[in-house]
């Protein structure tokens, strides 16, 4: 059986990881692989870290697409794949990478996910995970605080210049592309049972 792609996608701070890792906790008797998006952020290794501070983040000519396309047709074709691992805190990704192996279930999340074509193409499911913009800000404020060391006026900064603008001309309007829009992120309990749902129905298809 093939393995089934599910696509989870939505604005900085949506819940998203929270929705990918409790449909994976639901999915009783599948193996689950995880892709995170962010891990294929290009690498500007080149550049200084001040240059690489004023790089447009949130646009997706700063994702290897191209790497990450050609992963997800591997995993969908049964293979494993040498994730890269992004330093948050270098801009800049490190010498190492992530092994993940083939699994009945692949899900990959991202802000951008549903913004390129031939990703869209590979996703068998496509979850559009929508919260507030108040409240995606603070959990975005409160996760660069604590994770990925930033300082509380530059998380600001890029929110104003870079992160709403391409949420507005990018995110929002890929939402069209789901197939289950769920709001309340990893609070909605109801909208992961219909994600979850899906999947079975999904995999009970290939089966036949």
């Amino acid at each position: 059986m093939a393995p089934l792609l599910i696509g989870i996608a939505g604005g900085t701070g949506s819940g998203k990881s929270t929705v990918a890792h409790a449909v994976a906790d639901a999915l009783d008797g599948h193996s689950v692989a995880f892709v995170d998006m962010d891990a294929y952020y290009r690498s500007f290794a080149h550049l200084t870290l001040h240059e690489r501070h004023a790089i447009n983040w949130d646009h997706p000519d700063t994702f290897d697409l191209e790497l990450l396309d050609d992963h997800l047709a591997a995993l969908a074709a049964g293979e494993a794949i040498d994730k890269p691992i992004y330093d948050y805190t270098t801009h800049a990704r490190r010498s190492e990478t992530e092994r993940v192996d083939p699994a009945d279930v692949v899900v990959i999340d991202g802000v951008l996910l549903f913004a390129d074509a031939r990703l869209r193409e590979r996703l068998h499911v496509k979850v559009f995970v929508d919260a507030d913009a108040d409240e995606r800000v603070i959990r975005r404020i409160r996760r660069d605080l604590a994770h990925r060391g930033r300082q509380l006026e530059g998380i600001l900064e890029q929110y104003e210049t870079t992160v709403r603008p391409m949420h507005l001309e990018f995110v929002e309007p890929s939402k069209r592309y789901a197939d289950l829009i769920i709001p309340r992120g990893g609070h909605n309990a109801v909208g992961i049972d219909l994600i979850v749902g899906l999947i079975h129905r999904q995999l009970d298809l290939q089966r036949a």
